[in-house]
């Protein structure tokens, strides 16, 4: 997938696992000298920092090790936010340009605990050229299910950012008639698909866990000067009958949306190749209701009765900031 836009517009579809805000880990490293390995992780674009030293050096954003002087390389063990498929990893070495790593390899394993020296490691990524200073953006070829990765770079430098995409596993034959649990949770396997507008935030966020941080940890529209509304997609990580929505405004004060409404709609995953269109004919899940700013809301008895449904079309009116959405139900069975 050679084309930029498209890339972009694919990776939407996917959750990046190895985002410390949804519990990923930097576990360990054979060296991390000049930049801790827990930047690597980060959520945010790399930065550069002109004449900024520290007691090691210049200060870089991202993972850095010295520079060896033996025949081995480095390594650092990952530990992802939840077991999860791959379909994409994103070595980026932004800022690094004199040194990166000219070649990168990934292992993954499948462990309930942290990996040891014991266990086997299954290669996702064969030793595979790098360029400084840009996306390294490679699609996997695996059907596992994997815990922890093992980045190793080879034979050493520095990294800004490594993102790790695909989709959250989940038992869900374990989950039915279980307890109403957040379906639309990124850790449960929720994904923002395609939104009207997302100048001032990502769509993604609005299924982070926890509250959002700032006005910045949220998704927010520009100010619309036309007519009509924003809206945002989600799929849920699981078909379901949802009992309960929470709609959080948190750090929202001049810029919170007035209203908001939801419609929801069962599809077959093969459908969402036309998602622009159908969602203006699916059924409403929510009329029309007052949002207040930096505010938690919970809607219950407001909501329709529809049935199982897989995907939700939120409305802000006409638009403004959201930080969370929470899709309270029960996994359908099947």
């Amino acid at each position: 997938m050679t084309d930029h836009s498209g890339r972009e517009q694919w990776l939407k579809r996917h959750i990046n696992v190895a985002d410390a805000r949804l519990g990923a880990v930097a576990l360990y490293a054979t060296d991390d000298f000049f930049a801790a390995k827990e930047r690597m992780l980060q959520p945010g674009e790399p930065e550069w920092r002109a004449g900024v030293y520290d007691d090691h050096g210049k200060w870089m954003d991202g993972w850095e090790s010295r520079r060896r002087r033996d025949q081995g390389h480095d390594h650092c063990v990952l530990k992802l936010a939840a077991p999860s498929t791959l379909v994409a990893l994103d070595i980026d070495t932004r800022y690094f340009t004199g040194n990166f790593p000219p070649f990168a390899s990934v292992q993954a394993c499948r462990t309930d605990a942290d990996p040891t020296a014991d266990t086997p490691w299954t290669e996702l990524l064969p030793r595979s050229a790098l360029h400084g200073d840009q996306h390294n953006f490679f699609e996997l070829q695996s059907t596992g299910i994997w815990t922890h990765l093992k980045l190793n770079i080879y034979p050493d430098g520095g990294v800004a950012r490594f993102r790790a995409y695909g989709g959250v596993y989940r038992d869900w034959a374990r989950e039915a008639g279980s307890a109403a649990i957040d379906l639309a949770a990124a850790l449960n396997g929720g994904v923002a698909l395609e939104c009207s507008d997302e100048h001032y935030g990502s769509m993604g966020n609005l299924l982070l866990p926890g509250r959002g941080t700032s006005m910045a940890d949220g998704w927010e529209t520009r100010r619309r000067r036309g007519p009509g509304y924003d809206w945002v997609i989600l799929r849920l990580g699981h078909s379901g009958r949802i009992e309960r929505v929470e709609i959080d405004t948190a750090h929202y004060k001049g810029n919170y949306p007035h209203q908001l409404s939801i419609q929801a709609a069962l599809l077959e995953p093969d459908r969402e190749s036309k998602l622009r269109s159908q969602c203006v004919a699916w059924p409403s899940l929510l009329d029309l209701q007052y949002l207040r700013a930096d505010s938690e809301h919970e809607f219950i008895a407001e909501l329709q009765r529809l049935g199982p449904i897989s995907h939700v079309r939120v409305n802000i009116h006409p638009d403004g900031g959201l930080s969370r959405v929470r899709m309270y139900g029960r996994p359908a069975r099947g």
